[in-house]
């Protein structure tokens, strides 16, 4: 169960967050590999935290690949698994399209094999083409050589009035050059040509959420994720704790500015952090609240400067600075300048 922490400071963890939740629930991209290869330390940070009893799941809202495929390629970076562990939203959104399409309906698909396979697997049939006499339209993430003319298919489905639906809306996707368009990006497209709205079910929308939980069965589970917007969100709206790591596409500067939805329970720099506790952030009050974890003190001074002080390790002078600028920035705006606090930081 969440801790439902306070969204105003990260938590502490007197025990290590492997034996304090039953499951963690993984995103991939950004967390485990990127560009197909591990991050540094994934590797054995999950087999510690397996050997010690975890339950890993895999959950990403890259519709691309077949479970089988993923587990596939998580075995050859060192990480045990098998197809029953990934969850993916191409899954989610095929339960999503099942629930209200009648069986063997024909689908229009934008989108990779992992797409496909899911929508046979709840009964429905996927096809090429608006021609092909489909009742709705679905996209997926399909791989930087999707073709162009798949977005004139969908729009010209889309434009007659059929539901549409797409996997998920990650505007960007990590890869081993950098940041890249994602499957939201390509559903810009078919919104901008259509002026239609589709139905949603990745990360961090409820249908996601419910996949994983029918999926893995967790009573305790700890949603691991490089992303506010989908991965932390996400696991705000289905009432469990979250750890961010920094391997991905937020950084510090991001994670300060966040609003009480995309505030994690716990911050670490990888994976590493499952196997550890996490130090508490503790405030002292005064005319400036002081936000103090490890060797750092954080403030709000004038309303204005956010201050940090100390010396030791980053990520507790990170871990007090989210406690300052989120209780200064409460539920609503956020206006510090938090360059110079994450300048100091070298993060």
């Amino acid at each position: 169960m969440s801790q439902q922490h306070d969204r105003y400071r990260p938590a502490g963890s007197s025990t290590a967050l492997s034996a304090a939740y039953d499951t963690a629930l993984l995103d991939l991209d950004g967390v485990v590999y990127a560009g197909g290869e591990a991050i540094v330390h994934a590797v054995e940070s999950l087999g510690a935290a397996r050997d010690g009893g975890m339950h890993l799941a895999y959950v990403t809202n890259n519709a691309l690949r077949t479970p089988d495929a993923v587990a596939e390629h998580l075995t050859e970076l060192g990480v045990p698994a098998e197809a029953a562990d990934v969850i993916t939203s191409a899954q989610a959104v095929a339960r999503l399209m099942a629930d209200q399409l009648p069986g063997g309906s024909r689908v229009l698909v934008v989108g990779g094999e992992g797409l496909r396979v899911a929508l046979r697997e709840r009964g429905l049939v996927p096809v090429e083409s608006a021609d092909d006499d489909p009742v709705a339209v679905v996209q997926g993430y399909g791989g930087p050589d999707l073709a162009w003319g798949r977005f004139a298919e969908a729009s010209y489905a889309v434009a007659r009035g059929l539901p549409w639906y797409a996997s998920n809306t990650d505007l960007t996707i990590p890869g081993a050059r950098g940041i890249a368009p994602g499957n939201g990006a390509a559903v810009e497209v078919v919104r901008i040509a259509t002026g239609a709205e589709p139905q949603v079910a990745g990360k961090p929308l409820p249908p996601m959420h419910r996949e994983t939980v029918l999926r893995t069965g967790a009573e305790r589970p700890l949603v691991v994720g490089d992303r506010l917007d989908t991965d932390i969100e996400g696991a705000f709206n289905g009432g469990v704790d979250s750890l961010l790591v920094l391997t991905g596409v937020t950084d510090a500067a991001q994670l300060l500015a966040a609003p009480p939805q995309h505030r994690p329970t716990y911050v670490d720099r990888d994976l590493r952090g499952l196997l550890t506790g996490q130090p508490e952030v503790t405030v002292e009050g005064g005319s400036d609240d002081v936000f103090r974890c490890g060797g750092w003190t954080a403030t709000v001074r004038d309303a204005q400067d956010l201050v940090l002080e100390g010396e030791g390790a980053p990520l507790d002078g990170l871990r007090a600075l989210c406690g300052a600028a989120w209780t200064f920035a409460g539920n609503g705006a956020f206006g510090l300048d938090t360059e110079k606090a994450v300048a100091a930081l070298g993060l």
